[in-house]
């Protein structure tokens, strides 16, 4: 642990409430890691942009309750990263009726859940107009690709996640602390730290789903932070698996893409991630 990480983590010992500082680089050393790094850089590059933009979209109006985004502070975060990115207007107002209902009302949320190679549970997400069609096509996937339906979910626990940016500067270690202290007092559990290589730093909270809009709202109140990056709900795994061979790394990688790449497709998740 970093000095500076030391000098933060003993004020906040002094609470009564458990709070775990967590450096980024300390998780995530495993083959899975590596190949989402890699598959992320490559998604961009394949042009699945827009379709990311969607799914972030629909997921924060289901997750925040309301398709306004004056009303729902995660939906305004992934609009903001929508343009930010150079989303087309009308595909971020597809987007919105998409997940509003509008025409296509009656999709269905559905969710699957999935072991995949070497084990690794996963959750798949959908949302469906056909979801007879989604089943069939999700079993083709899974048939040509080592995987199979089964009792996973037992392996998962919900949970919220909010990301937060802080610009650079010589006060950042004090800003961060300050931060930490909001989190705190909005029923956050546990952060991680990123240090980018403009001088700022990204920070992710993770709190109990029932306090993700409370936590969400305060780290949103002005002068808290520079922006609000994610906020969002997970199935984090209970006990990661760590340390997959590379054929397996690999073999799990080819899975989660062939699921993604599913129109259908809002988000897997799985007990290989941190």
């Amino acid at each position: 642990m970093t000095s500076v990480l030391r000098q933060l983590y003993r004020p906040f010992s002094a609470h009564t409430r458990s709070f775990h500082l967590t450096p980024s680089h300390l998780s995530g050393h495993n083959k899975w890691s590596k190949i989402k790094q890699k598959k992320g850089a490559n998604d961009i590059q394949k042009g699945a942009l827009y379709s990311r933009a969607y799914r972030e979209i629909v997921l924060a109006v289901r997750n925040g309750g309301s398709p306004d985004p004056e009303q729902n502070n995660a939906l305004a975060a992934a609009l903001k990263r929508a343009k930010d990115s150079g989303v087309p207007k009308d595909n971020i107002e597809n987007a919105l009726k998409k997940a509003a209902g509008g025409k296509d009302k009656g999709d269905t949320h559905l969710v699957f859940e999935v072991m995949g190679p070497g084990s690794v549970g996963l959750i798949v997400e959908c949302l469906s107009d056909n979801p007879n069609r989604t089943v069939k096509f999700l079993s083709t996937i899974l048939k040509d690709n080592g995987g199979r339906m089964a009792d996973v979910k037992f392996l998962f626990k919900r949970e919220g996640r909010v990301k937060v940016a802080l610009d650079a500067g010589d006060d950042i270690d004090a800003r961060l602390e300050k931060l930490v202290e909001v989190a705190l007092d909005a029923d956050a559990e546990d952060f991680d730290t990123e240090d980018m290589e403009d001088g700022s730093r990204t920070v992710e909270f993770k709190c109990p789903q029932a306090t993700l809009h409370k936590l969400t709202s305060a780290l949103s109140a002005p002068g808290v932070c520079r922006e609000l990056l994610e906020s969002e709900l997970v199935y984090a795994p209970i006990e990661p698996l760590e340390d997959l061979d590379d054929e397996t790394g690999e073999n799990l990688a080819k899975l989660v893409q062939a699921i993604e790449d599913a129109d259908d497709t809002l988000k897997v998740w799985t007990t290989a991630d941190a």
